[in-house]
């Protein structure tokens, strides 16, 4: 009996930090590769007669999922700003505003709890794709039409790549919460 109590509050505690590493994807910090640390250390730590199917099969599709999100999260704002006309300086300078933006957005969402820091983190990344993309394609000396279209276009393919990565993670987890059942 005690053992079950047990395996069933380490079930509930694997629950909240797979939650945790989840919610972390949101506000710019790398929560699928801390879903697969997880459930790496789940898979290790956990004692053999408690039958996880948590192994290497599962922690490979786990490895294999957050590459996609990485790529995914990536390709989306380079590939849309490239679309839109835009330059590499355009892409790159989009990538640190997003990542800038992100940040900032994280921290200014704190006063709502639970969702304020995630919903203001995507939004933020978004818009700091968007004025990273414009200041590149100012730089290469496009006038203010042509920059809006690049910076559009950056906001929405950061939205799309992280929508698409948050919901990769939210497979992850699934996938990990399954594996992990005693």
């Amino acid at each position: 009996m005690q053992t079950a109590l047990l395996y069933a509050a380490l079930w509930l505690g694997v629950l909240a930090a797979l939650a945790a590493c989840w919610w972390s994807t949101l506000v710019g910090l790398p929560g699928n590769w801390l879903i697969v640390l997880l459930a790496v250390a789940v898979a290790w730590l956990v004692p053999p007669e408690a039958h996880l199917a948590i192994g290497v099969p599962v922690v490979c599709v786990l490895v294999g999922l957050a590459i996609v999100g990485e790529v995914a999260e990536f390709a989306t704002g380079s590939v849309a700003t490239a679309r839109a006309g835009g330059t590499r300086r355009a892409a790159l300078m989009a990538l640190v505003g997003a990542t800038v933006g992100g940040l900032s957005g994280a921290i200014v969402g704190l006063p709502i709890p639970i969702v304020g820091s995630a919903v203001a983190a995507v939004l933020f990344a978004g818009a700091g794709a968007l004025v990273g993309a414009m200041l590149g394609e100012a730089h290469a000396g496009k006038g203010l039409a042509g920059m809006w279209q690049v910076g559009q276009a950056a906001f929405w393919g950061r939205l799309f790549g992280t929508l698409t990565k948050a919901a990769l993670g939210a497979v992850m987890a699934i996938i990990a919460a399954v594996a992990a059942t005693f």
